[in-house]
């Protein structure tokens, strides 16, 4: 029998999610592993509470699959190869798969030279860029990712009136003695655009301050980015935030070897490029030291008493696992998200009640 969705959205569990996400990737004709790895990034940025990043993506990858835009079973293609310097293109191949298998070739460059510096290009969306920050930190290696995005632009510089670029994002994971990183990921404009597109899907307003309409107007309408012509999303921290979005743009774009944004894209595929530093502190000498001094700051900062309608003072990454702790028997998702999901699979021929025979969503109360 097929869910009858309600008008807040359904409750899916995780494994099960990640299987109905691999069905439905499989169905576009990708591997066994191209499709476990994809459903399992996806649901992972869910779990995180970054529904921004997760299975609402899928509809956006069946219409990249369709255009051409986004390739199948594609392998990394390696065009540098200097020891710690890698410079790698991903053929417009999902990027749950290009950005992993980039970050195990830089692990293991790391372990052999104490460094590495990992070039991505060309990658079909790489999504939740903590997640590569956390496989290297699962082998106690610091990274730092510049990314850039190749799609329709959505976020204006500081002092314009229109979008130029887009999110790019930036990323530092930093292992710690208690097991738990500091992992800062965020994207440089004042929301991520999955953030508006969820808000967008859900009929709510985002912030004061954080978009623009088309003529360049502040508005707390999120289809005024989806509009034609479309709005922008201001960066954050004004000029901070923006500075960093071109370093981000630059670095992550034109050094990792990819191209910048300089046009106006009208394809629904998103492009990916990542500049990656991995550093192992033991071969650098400083390892005890990190652990220890990160440690002590962790300890000093966290005693600030918090302010009025905080609990308590937290560190990058905290959020992340309280929102897996949160989520892990169900995730919800709302109800024009799973409609659109639905009709993803059905056009790569999925039945919805095969589908939900797989999810096994229950109606959220």
């Amino acid at each position: 029998m097929v869910c009858e969705t309600t008008t807040d959205g359904v409750s899916v569990a995780p494994a099960r999610l990640r299987a109905a996400v691999r069905a439905i990737v499989e169905r576009g004709g990708s591997n066994e592993r191209e499709s476990t790895l994809v459903a399992g990034q996806l649901v992972e940025a869910n779990l995180t509470g970054h529904d921004s990043h997760g299975v609402g993506m899928v509809p956006r990858y069946v219409e990249a699959l369709a255009e051409g835009g986004l390739r199948v079973n594609q392998q990394l293609s390696v065009v540098t190869d200097a020891g710690a310097l890698l410079m790698l293109d991903g053929n417009a191949g999902y990027g749950q798969v290009m950005a992993f298998d980039a970050m195990r070739l830089g692990i293991e460059r790391a372990a052999e030279h104490g460094v590495a510096v990992v070039g991505l290009a060309n990658s079909h969306h790489i999504g939740r860029i903590g997640h590569w920050a956390e496989q290297c930190v699962a082998e106690g290696l610091v990274s730092i990712h510049f990314a850039n995005v190749i799609a329709r632009p959505v976020v204006a510089p500081f002092g314009g009136r229109d979008a130029r670029f887009v999110t790019n994002p930036f990323c530092v994971g930093i292992p710690m003695p208690d097991g738990e990183p500091i992992l800062l990921d965020f994207a440089t404009s004042r929301i991520a655009m999955g953030k508006v597109r969820v808000a967008f899907n859900k009929g709510e307003q985002v912030k004061p301050d954080t978009l623009l309409d088309a003529h360049g107007e502040p508005t707390g309408d999120p289809g005024a980015l989806f509009a034609d012509p479309g709005g922008a999303i201001l960066p954050f921290g004004e000029h901070k935030g923006y500075g960093m979005a071109v370093v981000c743009e630059i670095l992550g774009g034109a050094l990792a070897g990819g191209r910048t944004l300089h046009d106006r894209p009208t394809h629904r595929s998103i492009i990916n490029n990542m500049l990656t530093f991995i550093v192992d502190p033991g071969r650098l000498g400083t390892a005890e030291r990190l652990a220890r001094e990160a440690m002590a700051f962790a300890e000093w900062v966290r005693a600030s008493p918090p302010m009025a309608g905080v609990d308590r003072v937290r560190l990058a990454g905290e959020p992340e696992r309280e929102w897996r702790a949160a989520r892990a028997e169900a995730i919800p998702i709302d109800a024009t998200t799973w409609r659109q999901i639905v009709a993803a699979a059905e056009r790569l021929g999925l039945p919805a009640a095969q589908l939900e025979s797989i999810a096994a969503p229950r109606p959220l109360a």
